[in-house]
């Protein structure tokens, strides 16, 4: 039976399953039972890149500044800021009343030690980091970032999912996970309930004091309208669907593509897609060892790539949640463009890429592909990549295993023969992805870079240069030289963008569109 036809059976199996106790449309009106993308693994959103460790983290800490509906960086927990003629002195200045979930006062040390832990692991705050001569406090609200040289970015680089937190938690090394979850977001994180693999819970947080206003994606007013937010963990993606019908649950994150025909015939159950920039998928690839560290081998590769069988076998029949061709910029946003696209776009001939193949000088090494269990859609890639690759003539071994597993193995550095990787599938944010400034996965920063550390000293100066560019015109032409580079050295392989629709019980409102869930403004009716 194929992937769609056992998800159908599961389908077929959870909808005729008898209704359980119901969930808190009889209970208690103040929880939120909540199904995320995964398994919260690892909670610390600055020692990992994954989304749901990001979605923690919005969760339990707030932001100096925050993106609002039309991603412009917005005051968050600042009251405002000032710039110095030279644009060399950025000065800000904290709200009121800010406090930590243990009701210890926010101090601007506290901000100091924040920035600088983030910064280290993140494109925006290593610019930020480069271009800075000092970041001092200067009273009990205001502190400032001294610049060497200007940087435009600055307010972007602090709505970055740039959380505040302690000073004695944000001094832990960056590459070192924290221990302490004290936080200054609208929820607090209880540590003893939290079970990796079954659930995390979150309660509002009494210390928090949001700004005025309407929430609006990551800035305005966060009020936590929920007591109580549950994360349940639920892999089968049947079994996640027939609780939101039964009203065990109130809102699964991802549902699953195959799935969304069934649950939008479904009484009090509504599916959405509020996602309008869309994840870019893409293959990262280990850059320091045999045999991806071989640039004529990785161009063999990307000449048989065909992103349409990518987008079949992940979404199938739901054509307006993806889009190809795409390119290392997110279509539809003002660094994408056409350079290069020939890359991906120009008939595929296996015959001739598994040539290529052969010309590359590939000896037969072993190539790991990862894949996560626990995702349905980048097992599906992972699935189509291991096919390609046969077909290729690569010695595949195939490495299954929940995304908590991967994301801790793509940390190694070993050599894929003893315990590392050659190849994950993953997503990263449309937004994060779409120009140079917060690009990772476009980063040729070698070591220090993103998982696969490939090393670019041509990409690194393009970004340079498209810091400093002038104009928006100027920006765009170096996006496309980027763009035409990247197909030559193949720091990751872009294999289409898609929009994640979510589901949630229909007396769940005012839920905030973004690309992923948030949980202040949302409410029970």
């Amino acid at each position: 039976m194929t992937r769609r036809g056992l998800l159908g059976a599961g389908a077929s199996l959870a909808l005729a399953a008898p209704a359980l106790a119901q969930g808190n449309a009889a209970g208690n009106p103040r929880v939120l039972r909540f199904v995320p993308e995964g398994n919260l693994a690892n909670p610390d959103p600055v020692w990992t890149t994954t989304t749901i460790a990001r979605n923690h983290g919005a969760m339990i800490w707030d932001t100096l500044c925050g993106l609002d509906a039309q991603f412009v960086p917005q005051p968050q927990m600042l009251a405002g800021h000032a710039l110095s003629d030279d644009r060399l002195t950025w000065r800000f200045t904290l709200r009121e009343g800010l406090a930590f979930s243990d009701g210890e006062k926010v101090r601007p040390a506290d901000c100091i030690a924040s920035i600088q832990r983030w910064a280290r692991r993140r494109p925006l705050g290593q610019t930020l980091l480069a271009r800075t001569e000092a970041m001092v406090p200067l009273d009990d609200t205001r502190f400032e970032i001294r610049l060497n040289k200007p940087y435009g970015l600055v307010l972007q680089a602090l709505a970055d999912n740039c959380f505040m937190m302690p000073e004695r938690i944000a001094k832990t090394d960056p590459f070192q996970q924290i221990r302490e979850y004290i936080g200054s977001g609208p929820f607090t994180f209880p540590v003893d309930e939290w079970v990796s693999g079954s659930r995390a819970v979150y309660r509002r947080n009494p210390a928090y004091r949001p700004r005025d206003g309407a929430p609006s994606f990551m800035a305005g007013g966060k009020v936590a309208h929920f007591d109580r937010v549950e994360w349940l963990v639920m892999p089968d993606s049947a079994t996640a669907m027939g609780a939101l019908q039964n009203g065990e649950v109130d809102w699964i994150q991802r549902p699953d593509y195959d799935l969304l025909a069934t649950m939008r015939k479904m009484r009090n159950v509504r599916v959405a897609v509020h996602d309008k920039v869309g994840v870019i998928a893409m293959l990262g690839i280990n850059h320091i060892h045999p045999p991806f560290d071989n640039p004529k081998l990785l161009r063999a590769v990307l000449s048989a790539i065909n992103q349409a069988d990518y987008m079949a076998a992940a979404i199938g029949a739901e054509p307006e949640l993806f889009r190809i061709p795409c390119g290392v910029f997110t279509p539809g946003l003002p660094m994408a463009n056409d350079a290069g696209m020939q890359a991906l776009t120009s008939p595929r001939d296996l015959a001739r890429s598994r040539q290529l193949v052969q010309e590359s000088g590939y000896k037969g090494e072993r190539v790991v592909v990862m894949s996560p269990s626990d995702y349905p859609v980048q097992a599906a890639f992972a699935q189509v990549t291991v096919d390609l690759l046969k077909q290729l003539g690569l010695n595949i071994e195939f490495a299954s295993m929940d995304w908590g597993t991967l994301v801790q193995r793509r940390t190694s550095k070993e050599a894929p023969e003893k315990g590392g990787w050659s190849i994950f599938t993953t997503t990263y944010e449309g937004l994060t992805v779409a120009d140079p400034s917060s690009h990772v996965p476009l980063r040729g920063n070698g070591p220090q870079g993103w998982f696969g550390w490939p090393t670019s000293p041509r990409l690194e100066a393009l970004r340079d240069e498209w810091l400093d560019a002038p104009d928006l015109a100027d920006q765009k032409r170096i996006a496309g030289e980027m763009q035409v580079l990247a197909f030559e050295e193949v720091p990751f392989i872009p294999v289409g963008q898609i929009f994640n629709p979510t589901a949630y019980r229909s007396d769940i409102v005012d839920v905030v569109p973004a690309s992923f869930p948030i949980f202040w403004g949302v409410k029970r009716a």
